[in-house]
């Protein structure tokens, strides 16, 4: 794939957080450098960006889809009251691939696991 002036500025700007924000957070940082872009042209390009696995597409979180500039494999935690994505840091077990490989017929290539519950924040609110 080509890479755009466009496509770089997305990647950056998921790059530079790890809050794993929407697409209408990144139309507003990438804005900062390419001011007539669309939110048309960043949802495009995130499509495209995450289909060749140059970012992760997390998934709708609340009413929104959530992205993420590291595409090591990892895992997530969404908090259910305030809709708060975060990385869990504990080494990324492939065995669960490999089971599921065993039970599915088909080619499964990697798998994202999201853990749900409250965060700290909202605990302690």
């Amino acid at each position: 794939m080509k890479r755009s002036k466009q496509r770089e500025a997305i990647i950056e700007a998921l790059c530079s957080t790890t809050i794993h924000p929407t697409a209408d957070w990144i139309y507003d940082e990438v804005r900062k450098k390419i001011p007539n872009i669309s939110l048309g042209t960043i949802y495009r390009n995130l499509n495209l960006l995450s289909s060749e696995n140059d970012i992760v597409k997390i998934g709708v979180i609340g009413e929104q889809c959530r992205y993420d500039g590291n595409i090591k494999p990892h895992n997530h935690f969404v908090c259910k009251r305030c809709n708060k994505v975060m990385d869990i840091d504990f080494e990324y077990d492939n065995s669960i691939s490999e089971e599921a490989d065993k039970l599915f017929d088909g080619d499964i290539e990697y798998h994202s696991l999201l853990f749900f519950g409250t965060c700290k924040d909202c605990l302690d609110n």
